[in-house]
């Protein structure tokens, strides 16, 4: 069996590594970027300080900030108009993966006019160029949307979120600086951590998992664990960096293998309810986790023991039960909300974004074979 990974061109790590920006722009002779942001990272300052860094070595930039928590197709449209009427020769998206995965799109249609929609680009597509020169700059540590070969764009008219996948929109240069995350609000960092958290056992557990993602997935649990809480509630920069690597380590593992339901039900809560996608993820992780570990409990076993759990002389059974319940008691020490009800999603609605969920291409790579009856079945659990 041939099995494949795609990284980052060239990454960086530390501390005022968005220095590192500049320089990479001048080698590579890049001199007029469309810069992707949110209005809520303009307004904190936080794009600022990579502002500062294109205009320390002359780099003209055009910002795009009306990225929506959920990316949207006029989202791409409007960024994307940006980038062609100021003609771009790069992209520098700075924030989240709602922001980074907006940049992939507009980085993929700038490159490849064919596709003058992102809608054509929906599941896996091998479009022909690798797209305009994107350098990713996350200001959240959960997505790995910087390390990552897929994008998430939602269909508003459709109402339903687009799984793009393609090799060509993986940012060519990835900057991990903690201090561009240092100032997330607590239930940002929170549930965007989560899911980072989602990112690693998805992906350990998945149909497709082999021995280098393992390696990735098993040691990005262990860092999430061991400092989210400490990063989310507490501030601490230590917490707060080692959160910035391991949600990168995951996104180096579940890129190359996939996931399963966990993404494919709360896509559907995105795209119907507009649900934050890292909550979304954290309310369903653990009623998810408890289904998949009927058919994989050794991998709990694993998992637990990167957690550092106490998971000697456990029957399967209570090896699923020991890691469901640590994710759920992590959970509610960072204070997200733990049933669906809380957030407002209507128990009616279960069989349609169910019926979406099924569809979703996350599907394929759950461990378990599931129904359209099983994910209502988990929806209902976690309500």
């Amino acid at each position: 069996m041939v099995n494949r990974v795609v990284l980052n061109e060239t990454s960086y790590f530390g501390r005022g590594s968005r220095a590192k920006l500049g320089e990479e722009l001048k080698e590579r002779g890049l001199e007029k970027v469309l810069l992707v942001t949110d209005f809520n990272l303009m307004d904190s300052n936080v794009t600022k300080m990579v502002i500062d860094v294109l205009e320390s070595v002359g780099v003209t930039y055009f910002v795009y900030m009306h990225v929506k928590p959920n990316p949207t197709v006029k989202n791409v449209q409007d960024g994307l108009m940006l980038g062609q009427i100021s003609n771009v020769d790069a992209i520098v998206a700075v924030g989240g993966g709602s922001v980074i995965d907006t940049a992939k799109a507009i980085s993929i249609i700038m490159a490849n006019p064919e596709h003058s929609s992102v809608v054509s680009l929906a599941g896996a597509v091998k479009t022909r160029n690798k797209g305009l020169p994107l350098f990713a700059l996350p200001t959240t540590a959960g997505t790995a949307a910087e390390v990552t070969i897929n994008y998430v764009i939602t269909d508003e008219n459709e109402m339903k979120k687009m799984v793009c996948v393609d090799v060509h929109d993986i940012p060519i240069c990835a900057i991990i600086d903690p201090d561009l995350m240092q100032g997330m609000p607590q239930r940002l960092a929170a549930t965007t951590g989560m899911d980072a958290l989602t990112h690693a056992m998805e992906g350990y557990i998945t149909k497709a998992a082999w021995l280098i993602p393992d390696m990735f997935h098993i040691n990005a649990m262990a860092l999430i664990y061991k400092n989210l809480e400490a990063a989310a509630n507490e501030k601490d920069d230590l917490a707060v960096e080692k959160m910035a690597y391991a949600q990168y380590i995951a996104g180096m593992g579940f890129s190359n293998v996939g996931l399963g339901i966990v993404h494919s039900m709360a896509h559907s809560l995105g795209a119907f309810f507009d649900t934050p996608h890292g909550l979304a993820n954290a309310i369903l992780l653990p009623h998810v986790m408890r289904f998949n570990g009927a058919v994989c409990p050794e991998l709990f076993v694993n998992m637990g023991n990167a957690m550092e759990l106490d998971m000697e002389g456990l029957s399967d059974e209570e090896a699923v039960e020991t890691v469901v319940t640590a994710i759920q008691d992590l959970s509610r020490r960072l204070d997200i909300p733990q049933t669906l009800s809380e957030i407002g999603i209507p128990k009616e609605m279960f069989p349609q974004l169910a019926a979406q969920a099924i569809n979703d291409i996350c599907t394929g790579g759950n461990p378990r074979e599931v129904t359209v009856d099983d994910i209502i079945q988990i929806y209902n659990e976690a309500y």
